[in-house]
């Protein structure tokens, strides 16, 4: 609105409309700024997949904690593993508080391993929290040649990538190029739910998928025996996988171990929720609180146990303090993690 009111006056008039509005803009309240608003959540996946679900169930329920009780709407930007959305809500989406992110975790390591297409600063982000951490699963079809974990390192997967950035990339790569696995990776897959598909109708091997939507939404490829699980990427192995090993576990150096723990450490914040980088601060403080809010809302804990969904939310800061670690990650470190999982390097 500013730039209509200096476009269309003329000298002191349209001078002092620049600096008068944004001044009564930032003094205007919270609750007055969002009464009868609606927020954009932009979802760096395409509709079915875990992101999605997670961030339709925060949509459906955080509007209720935010002052002026704006209503959300799901918009899904796929693309580059979550590098598009982000891209774009660090520079094209309003900076006031009215366009959210839910994108993939691999976004957080994106700069700092130089991944193609980064047109943001990891750091500046206004993460308002997390929905979830993340266990993943290498996964092998029931028909694949692959059969044992063993395999992995002996005989090719084909598995699918839908982008740079994602798990279902980034891990095959780090795999290849840290431990040794013989993965093949076709990439331009949108989402999870187009890799599911492809192992079904043959065109796929395997893939890396979320272990919380096998066990939720995808169980019955579990209880028909349509998968063989072969590794988990984590650090421990959790306490429902204690059969299938860890990449940690195969790590043969210590410099492996350090990379190995860097691809780990964002899978803490595996469904980040952020803004751009211009979030007022009073802003920024009422959408952590209303996330916390919604966080240990019984009616939020019961949609999600509905839909099937693991949710275990992280607040804001303490996402922030997990993608300062990550930013800071010494050069060396870095170098090696960035020279295994970039397709450009």
């Amino acid at each position: 609105m500013n730039r209509i009111v200096l476009a269309a006056t003329a000298g002191a008039v349209g001078v002092a409309a620049a600096f008068v509005l944004p001044a009564a803009a930032r003094a205007q309240s919270v609750e007055a700024f969002y009464a009868g608003r609606t927020i954009s959540v932009l979802v760096s996946s395409d509709p079915g997949g875990g992101y999605d679900a997670q961030a339709r169930l925060m949509a459906r329920h955080i509007g209720r904690f935010i002052p002026g009780h704006p209503s959300l709407i799901v918009q899904n930007m796929p693309g580059g593993g979550g590098i598009v959305a982000a891209n774009y809500l660090y520079n094209v989406a309003p900076q006031d508080g009215t366009a959210l992110g839910v994108v993939q975790r691999g976004v957080v390591t994106a700069q700092l391993t130089h991944q193609p297409g980064v047109r943001f600063e990891v750091a500046r982000f206004t993460w308002v929290g997390n929905l979830a951490s993340e266990n993943s699963v290498m996964v092998a079809w029931h028909t694949a040649a692959v059969k044992t974990t063993a395999d992995l390192f002996v005989k090719p997967l084909i598995v699918g990538g839908t982008g740079a950035t994602s798990d279902s990339e980034m891990g095959p790569r780090l795999y290849n190029a840290i431990l040794g696995t013989r993965f093949k990776i076709i990439s331009g897959y949108k989402g999870a739910s187009d890799l599911i598909l492809a192992m079904e109708k043959g065109e796929l091997e395997g893939s890396e998928w979320s272990w919380s939507n096998i066990k939720t939404r995808g169980v019955q490829y579990l209880e028909q025996h349509k998968i063989v699980l072969l590794l988990q990427s984590a650090l421990t192995r959790a306490p429902d996988l204690s059969g299938v090993p860890t990449e940690m576990e195969f790590a043969k150096t210590e410099d492996a171990r350090k990379v190995i723990e860097l691809f780990s450490a964002q899978k803490t914040i595996a469904r980040p929720v952020m803004a751009g980088p211009g979030l007022p601060p009073e802003r920024r403080a009422a959408l952590r609180k209303a996330f916390a809010d919604m966080a240990a809302d019984p009616a939020f804990r019961a949609d999600a146990a509905k839909a099937k969904l693991e949710v275990d939310p992280m607040p804001g800061d303490a996402v922030e303090r997990v993608v300062d670690l990550i930013v800071s990650t010494p050069k060396d470190v870095a170098d090696r993690f960035g020279a295994a999982v970039n397709p450009k390097r």
